[in-house]
């Protein structure tokens, strides 16, 4: 069974950081991108990722959003991949999911994921 499980969310306050944690399992992790989505309240799911990493060959992307903030690494023998977000705002408050793809896309789209966490909430406050 595959699963993709995310951890690590919770309360900060604004300019604190947080660690979040994806675990993979129930396929090889090694030939998959993993990306970081959130959504915000009140809206959807945002289509192209804050976040991606190839655990192929390590290639990452940022949002411009993110970038300088975020950081992703990964873990090749606990199949985990890591996101580690400092200097958090307000509007970085959101449901973070991780999800798999078997192909690396331009900008961390979605259309490549074969499969989706359930997530784990951000609250950032003033």
């Amino acid at each position: 069974e595959v699963q993709l499980v995310e951890s690590g969310g919770g309360l900060v306050q604004a300019g604190g950081s947080l660690r979040l944690s994806c675990a993979a399992s129930g396929f090889n992790f090694d030939d998959y991108t993993i990306g970081w989505f959130r959504q915000a309240p009140g809206k959807e799911r945002e289509g192209v990722g804050i976040s991606c990493i190839s655990n192929v060959d390590d290639r990452i992307y940022y949002a411009d959003s993110v970038k300088d903030r975020f950081n992703v690494t990964n873990d090749h023998a606990k199949n985990t991949v890591y996101l580690h977000m400092n200097g958090l705002k307000p509007e970085d408050g959101a449901v973070y999911y991780c999800a798999a793809a078997a192909v690396w896309g331009r900008g961390c789209p979605n259309e490549y994921v074969g499969y989706w966490g359930r997530g784990t909430q951000v609250t950032v406050s003033l």
